[in-house]
């Protein structure tokens, strides 16, 4: 509350819309050591920034980027999945199994772990060029971030 407080008496409202000025929409891994403004150079009201565990293109990540796209206008879409991910730790199975050892209940959803980076990279591609409700299809990119030396290769 003290930062929101000390960002409130400082701030002056320069954005005057929801539309990225990029026209971008990034949707990257929700591991607090990727600062995507400063891998991707971006400042606010550059892009939009859909987070998830993985990165992973679910179907909620869809109906963010048929947001994105449809009603404010972005056209491109930037993967960022990255080096030493939670995601990487476990199996699927295991999750379920543990979760459901602790609850007593299935989860309706699937935790989406993988084994590699690059193939969940390109699955995730796919599942937005694919998708018949993301009409800009055509620059859809995949990277991953590396977290020990900071960079980015890009995912062909």
């Amino acid at each position: 509350m003290a930062h929101a407080a000390e960002h409130a008496a400082a701030f002056e409202p320069t954005l005057v819309t929801p539309k990225p000025a990029r026209r971008v929409a990034v949707v990257a891994c929700m591991d607090a050591r990727l600062d995507l403004f400063s891998i991707l150079g971006l400042k606010p009201g550059d892009a939009h920034l859909i987070r998830n565990a993985g990165g992973v293109a679910t179907d909620d990540v869809i109906r963010s980027l048929a947001i994105s796209q449809r009603k404010l206008e972005t056209r491109e879409v930037v993967l960022v999945h990255h080096t030493n991910c939670g995601l990487l730790m476990f199996t699927e199975d295991e999750f379920r199994a543990e979760l459901q050892a602790d609850t007593g209940l299935k989860p309706t959803w699937a935790a989406e772990a993988f084994t590699d980076l690059d193939a969940d990279v390109r699955n995730s591609m796919q599942r937005i060029r694919t998708s018949p409700f993301i009409p800009h299809r055509d620059q859809v990119r995949g990277f991953v971030y590396d977290v020990e030396t900071g960079t980015l290769r890009e995912v062909i």
